[in-house]
């Protein structure tokens, strides 16, 4: 007995001594890394991590890394140290401290200038947030980034990693909106970065994301498949939270074949490891297949207490999507033992909970943003083949010199002058189209489409068919004459009032139809036979209504008139008793995402051109109209010139004459 004991003290001490001798390894290891840092102040995040990776999740050492940086104004290692120390908040699920050490992170990021530093920060923010099911910050946060990263020109491999991360965040979040297609586009856009990049992290987690979408459309043997190759990435980078991951989800795969044989091992496998790694969301999530699983077998006294497990550690750390469920599957249960009133609280407290996730504005929020950041993502696209352009006529530009040294002095006059008369054609032309298609585009914009189409399936849902097919019809014959109009120049005064009567009815379904809009024209004016640029009154409708009545609670008037004051022009007034532009100004200023709109410089440019052919050119006024010194609306005034210059032939007649 004394020799076992003996052995087992001497276990002890060799135990000790080796872990004494590790942490004094690891931390002249940590000193000498700090050491090299503290001289060489890297800029780069990829240089910082070379050096701190083996550090980054202790969080006693990032707090000495983060007190040296300090001390030095380090910002970069400040910036690194704080997004470790969020990480590490982040996964023990203490999101709002994680939350404000990324923040704090980028500030420093933005006082180190360091694109870098400052996306990741952000998407790091996003992440967090999207942890918690609150939609609109964590997609602000993850857009900046990738606003951020598409603006720089010849992107970090760290950047370029951190574009995979925003789009496979952007993905979650069509996910939590039950957006599955949206969601898949988004996953794979970010799976194809990670497999050039042969990231086998970011390869594990979009492929587990897309078995979930997956797996949401009811392909099941799809999901699985994806599932287990998430698994083969997490295993060959022995990520034991990327297992607890895809063990949940290969469970609830198994769940749904009812294999109950094989769904038990692999979900009480991963509660295990989840409550080993203290991560209360996967504790929470592991614990919600385990009362699944135990509800199957009839097990439902079992099956309460892991879901009342699961739904008390969801509701302490604010994850919404696992209160819903958990509440939803206690609410069967309830109902199975006739606890109705139980089972009805459970239900609408679930019920409560999606409908602060899935609304309408959610989803809206997040179509115009994907939309923006996709249009950011072409916008530099088309700034790369501008940049391969200009180096193309650089090579042009040197055989013209090799030409001009070779050939005859009369022939290169000829060439010179035959080119420069082209290319002014040429630009002539080309600002004309991009002035159509620009208008064009400006009035088959996709939000407008999007929820014009959106306000019709309300009606539909509410089965108002008769309003359903009257705003249908409205919308069609709106289209289509938005379509006719972008073919022609010009159009008659009558066929753009009609339009714009159509554009109107449309734009009030989402005002309840609560605008008041008239149009009134003098009586003197043949309006078939006077003629205006195509859409050209829309923008300023767009503006009256989104920028003067959109904040405005009632009382929404619109007039337009169009009166004769002068022989050489017609005067159309569109006047709105809305909030005013300087009260407009300070609501667009104070909102996160500004919008730029191009609509009023485009209608500037075309009725420029349009009025070329006149003997005038056009007018524009814009008043600011008060009452009692108070805002109290805004006045477009437009005058359009309406008499054409006469022809060369009739001008040197009229002159000989």
């Amino acid at each position: 007995m004394n020799y076992s004991l003996s052995h087992k003290l001497i276990a002890l001490f060799i135990l000790i001594v080796s872990i004494s001798w590790n942490v004094d390894s690891q931390n002249n290891d940590f000193e000498n890394a700090l050491s090299h840092i503290k001289n060489s102040t890297p800029t780069a995040y990829k240089q910082i991590d070379s050096v701190l990776k083996p550090f980054e999740r202790d969080s006693i050492k990032m707090r000495q890394f983060l007190e040296t940086s300090k001390r030095i104004s380090y910002n970069e290692g400040s910036s690194y140290a704080l997004n470790a120390l969020g990480v590490i908040n982040r996964n023990i699920s203490k999101y709002d401290e994680s939350i404000k050490l990324h923040l704090e992170a980028k500030d420093y990021a933005e006082k180190a200038e360091s694109d870098e530093l400052k996306i990741i920060s952000l998407n790091m923010i996003g992440v967090a947030y999207r942890r918690t099911d609150i939609i609109k910050p964590a997609l602000d946060y993850h857009t900046e980034a990738l606003k951020i990263a598409y603006s720089v020109i010849n992107p970090s491999e760290t950047i370029t990693y951190n574009i995979a991360v925003s789009q496979n965040s952007i993905g979650n979040i069509y996910l939590a909106l039950k957006q599955y297609e949206m969601a898949i586009n988004q996953f794979n856009k970010s799976l194809e970065i990670e497999r050039r990049a042969d990231n086998k992290l970011g390869l594990a987690i979009n492929y587990h994301n897309i078995g979930y979408a997956k797996e949401a459309l009811g392909d099941l043997d799809t999901a699985l498949i994806n599932y287990k190759k998430s698994l083969n990435y997490n295993n060959a980078i022995d990520s034991e939270i990327g297992r607890v991951i895809c063990y949940n989800s290969i469970g609830g795969i198994y769940l749904k074949k009812e294999n109950y044989k094989d769904a038990e091992p692999i979900i009480r496998d991963a509660l295990e490891k989840a409550l080993k790694l203290d991560d209360q969301f996967y504790i929470s999530s592991t614990y919600l297949n385990l009362g699944q699983l135990e509800m199957a077998l009839g097990q439902n006294s079992l099956a309460e207490q892991n879901l009342k497990k699961a739904l008390d550690i969801a509701a302490s750390y604010n994850l919404k999507s696992s209160v819903a469920e958990s509440s939803k599957l206690l609410s069967e249960i309830n109902q199975e033992k006739k606890n109705y009133k139980v089972a009805l609280e459970y239900y609408q407290k679930a019920v409560e909970i999606e409908n602060t996730i899935l609304t309408e504005q959610n989803l809206q929020y997040v179509n115009d943003i994907a939309l923006e950041y996709e249009n950011e993502d072409k916008n530099n696209q088309i700034k790369a083949l501008a940049s391969e352009n200009e180096a193309v006529m650089q090579r042009l530009e040197r055989n013209k010199k090799i030409l001009l040294y070779t050939s005859l002095s009369l022939v290169i006059l000829g060439i010179v002058l035959f080119i420069l008369n082209r290319t002014k054609a040429l630009k002539r032309d080309k600002h004309i189209l991009t002035l159509e298609q620009d208008m064009l585009r400006s009035q088959m914009n996709p939000h407008f489409i999007f929820n014009s189409l959106n306000s019709i399936k309300l009606y539909i849902i509410n089965n108002e068919k008769e309003n359903a097919v009257y705003y249908l019809n409205k919308f069609s014959k709106l289209i289509r004459k938005i379509l006719m109009a972008s073919k022609e120049k010009e159009t008659s005064l009558h066929d753009e009032l009609e339009t714009m009567k159509l554009y109107m009815n449309i734009e009030n379904i989402r005002f309840s139809n609560e605008i008041d809009f008239k149009i009134t024209v003098d009586e003197s004016i043949n309006t078939e036979i006077t003629k205006v640029p195509s859409l050209v009154l829309q923008p300023f409708l767009e503006n009256a209504l989104w920028h003067g009545l959109s904040s405005k609670s009632n009382d929404k008037k619109i007039e337009l008139n169009v009166i004769k004051k002068s022989s050489g022009y017609i005067t159309v007034e569109i006047i709105d008793n809305g909030i005013g532009r300087i009260a407009s100004r300070k609501i667009q200023n104070s909102k996160k995402l500004k919008r730029k709109s191009v609509g009023i410089d485009i209608t500037k440019a075309r009725l420029a051109n349009f009025s070329k052919a006149f003997l005038n050119s056009y007018i524009l006024e814009i008043e600011d109209l008060y009452e009692n010194d108070n805002p109290s609306g805004t006045k477009i005034i437009l005058q359009i010139p309406t008499n054409k210059l006469k022809t060369k032939a009739l001008r040197l007649a009229t002159k000989s004459s």
